[in-house]
């Protein structure tokens, strides 16, 4: 049986999945990293660490089928990674990741310096952007980077490792912050924002671009050499590809460590609020939508700050690569038990910072409403509330740039959950539809593989292949309740904006 492989370089793990040419699930095989902070707002990991990641995840797929049968590899790559490399192609400094928030001080002063460089790249300017990174490592580390010769993302390291060509697809190009959208080209404002030459950039191509396996790594994986390896896009993008979320009006969310919601436009489309990012799936199609810091993380950071004598500790102490499902069920059956709303209690969920809409680094979590009522169901059910409130203020910007969507579709692992997907069309107030590959991102990457290499004709046959597992439609007096809550919850985080720098300058004074 033919087979592609589908690759998801991911913040906190690779993961490598084969599907059949009908895109169904044949093998799965996930290798976890660490993401490292040695000190405040850092978010750093090893790259060559993630390199083996693929490695590892590629030969244990494979050790399971016929090797002979592998059509080629495709892959899905996180966005806003960073890496500088000497003239040896040797990391300069560690891989900087999406959440590292270490340049957030530099971002007024682009803004000031270049107030049109999101309208003409389509990504917010924030700490995550390798834009605002590039300038803080060319103040913090001179010396490093004056001596880059090459500036690029994790996909660009891997993929060179792999087939020895310097190439970034279109999509991850126009997650950099330096790709011009309406030339699809390098912006040379941007690149003078960031001290970088293009020299120092690799060639943008198709995300349906080809390139062959080296023989070494071939070697290693126990695939062929010369087997096609497709470059794919970035993680975002594919996800909506993945859950056949490409029509018009239809949306997709993505809930898993972080979060998002995005939808599919049929050109690059920037807005006068910069509350939402644009980003390439092919030069015909962008995705626009925003992103959360802050996910099923939350749940994570309640299991093991709000509620850990309610957890065994064997599971407690457990290090996987993916969360136990037995810890997060207790966690959401606990919270089952209290009503929509929390009794009044409303949790705003920026742990670690907020991208969209707000785009504030200094952003802080806070419970509002905290009673002598409250308990710890009432803490665990306000925290999963307030990840979806989030996520619902990125469709009202979505909507409100690009139009009414009708049908959302969710994906990502905390997707499984029967009490987030109720939340989530209580919240929003539409049907939602839950694929049964919750890999979104992986299944994407393979879609592109399978239209790249004549398989499939197009990218909407992926509809007619994605089998829905789940309906979940709203129920109409938890709707009532939310469209009462979500009012305050907006009031609440305008009202706080003002305060998150200044909480900053105290506490580092």
């Amino acid at each position: 049986m033919k087979y592609i492989l589908g690759i998801d370089i991911g913040t906190s793990s690779t993961k490598t999945i084969a599907f059949d040419r009908e895109g169904r699930q044949l093998a799965r095989s996930a290798q976890g990293y660490s993401l490292n902070a040695p000190v405040p707002g850092a978010a750093e990991q090893n790259a060559d660490e993630i390199l083996q990641a693929v490695v590892q995840t590629v030969s244990q797929v494979v050790a399971n089928l016929d090797p002979s049968q592998l059509l080629g590899l495709s892959f899905s790559a996180a966005m806003h990674t960073l890496l500088l490399l000497d003239e040896d192609y040797y990391p300069l400094i560690p891989l900087l990741t999406w959440a590292d928030s270490r340049s957030d001080y530099l971002v007024t002063d682009i803004c000031e310096q270049d107030p049109n460089l999101y309208t003409r790249t389509g990504l917010p300017i924030h700490p995550m952007s390798p834009v605002v990174k590039l300038v803080w490592l060319s103040k913090k580390y001179p010396d490093r980077f004056a001596s880059a010769v090459r500036v690029v993302s994790i996909k660009e390291y891997v993929l060179y490792h792999l087939c020895n060509e310097w190439v970034v697809d279109l999509s991850i190009a126009s997650t950099t912050g330096f790709l011009n959208l309406e030339k699809q080209d390098w912006d040379p404002g941007a690149l003078q924002t960031a001290g970088i030459q293009v020299s120092q950039l690799s060639q943008i191509v198709p995300t349906t671009y080809q390139l062959k396996m080296q023989p070494g790594y071939a070697k290693k994986m126990n695939i062929a050499a010369g087997t096609p390896v497709i470059v794919g896009a970035s993680d975002g993008v594919l996800a909506n590809l993945g859950v056949g979320a490409i029509a018009p009006k239809t949306a997709a969310i993505t809930l898993g460590t972080s979060g998002a919601v995005r939808r599919v436009v049929d050109k690059p489309k920037t807005e006068s609020e910069a509350q939402l990012f644009c980003y390439a799936l092919t030069k015909s199609r962008w995705v626009m939508g925003g992103a959360v810091n802050n996910g099923g993380f939350t749940l994570q950071w309640t299991k093991d700050s709000l509620v850990p004598y309610s957890i065994p500790p064997d599971e407690a102490l457990e290090a996987t690569v993916e969360p136990s499902h037995s810890t997060y069920e207790r966690l959401t059956k606990m919270a089952q038990k209290v009503p929509p709303g929390s009794e009044g209690l409303i949790f705003h969920p920026h742990l670690l910072g907020a991208r969209s809409p707000l785009w504030d680094a200094q952003a802080r979590a806070n419970f509002f409403g905290l009673g002598r009522n409250h308990g710890q169901a009432h803490l665990v059910r306000a925290v999963m509330e307030g990840v979806i409130y989030n996520l619902h203020s990125v469709f009202v910007a979505l909507e409100s740039a690009s139009g009414e969507v009708e049908t959302l579709r969710a994906s990502g692992g905390f997707a499984l959950s029967g009490l987030w997907q109720q939340i989530l069309a209580d919240v929003f107030n539409r049907q939602i539809l839950v694929p049964e590959v919750i890999e979104s991102s992986a299944f994407g990457a393979a879609v592109i593989a399978l239209v790249a290499l004549g398989e499939w004709a197009t990218l909407e046959e992926v509809d007619k292949r994605v089998a829905i597992a789940c309906i979940r439609n709203p129920i109409p007096e938890n709707v009532e309740r939310y469209q009462k809550i979500l009012p305050i919850y907006g009031s609440l985080l305008s009202d706080l904006k003002q305060h998150y720098e200044s909480l900053q300058q105290a506490i580092h004074s």
